[in-house]
């Protein structure tokens, strides 16, 4: 016999897990952004639902517990996109360079 009970990590559904907060959560403008990039994605056909959901999945109980909620759905972005041929990870790697080269902060960035 086993103890496996047919549920991979990320399926708590049903399970105890104390009282919901309630109080509201003020979302801070990188997750809208996130929120945005998402359903524009969609919206273009890039990925569905399904794809984000299956590479939230495949990240691991670590990441699961280790990232938020935003940070693990623009990890799925990426993924999508990647598996998309949208972009390359050489690519990516560029860009993410010359933003870097900006500076540290936003403010800083828009002067460079």
């Amino acid at each position: 016999m086993s103890d496996w009970d047919g549920r991979r990590w990320h399926d708590m559904g049903g399970q105890a897990a104390g009282p919901v907060p309630m109080e509201g959560h003020d979302f801070a403008l990188w997750e809208k952004r996130i929120d945005a990039l998402m359903v524009l994605c969609g919206q273009k056909g890039l990925f569905t639902v399904d794809g984000l959901r299956r590479a939230i999945e495949d990240m691991g109980e670590d990441a699961f517990e280790k990232y938020s909620y935003y940070e693990r759905w623009i990890a799925a972005v990426n993924q999508n996109l990647l598996e998309a041929g949208i972009y390359s990870l050489e690519e990516l790697a560029t860009r993410m360079d010359e933003i870097a080269a900006r500076g540290p902060t936003y403010a800083e960035a828009q002067h460079g």
